[in-house]
């Protein structure tokens, strides 16, 4: 189905923490077709729409080992932002607030 998250997709950005998968912002703006900051706007304006949980910022070491062990997020090494990662309910939230084609079409996610 053209448009719609297909889990392959993602799968090998799909990083566990505390116990959870979920995906860096960084890769979800790529996903969406945004750029990172959009998505940490996005989120910041509609606290409402994301529960505890649904989005945690990863501390300095937390980042440092999913740089170290994800080899795709090179390129946040040395970014002086800590991201943040999102659960599997909180990207569903935010499709429905970002603004870009691909998050509108890609709200529909599938995991298999």
């Amino acid at each position: 189905m053209a448009g719609i998250v297909q889990f392959k997709d993602i799968e090998n950005k799909l990083i566990e923490h505390k116990g959870q998968l979920v995906l860096i912002d960084s890769d979800i703006a790529e996903l969406y077709g945004v750029q990172t900051r959009d998505v940490n706007k996005a989120v910041s304006n509609n606290p409402d729409k994301f529960p505890t949980g649904y989005i945690m910022q990863l501390t300095k070491d937390e980042k440092a080992e999913v740089v170290e062990n994800f080899h795709h997020l090179e390129k946040i090494k040395y970014s002086p932002y800590l991201p943040k990662v999102f659960t599997e309910k909180a990207l569903y939230m935010l499709a429905t607030i970002l603004k870009s084609k691909q998050a509108s079409n890609k709200s529909n996610y599938r995991h298999h």
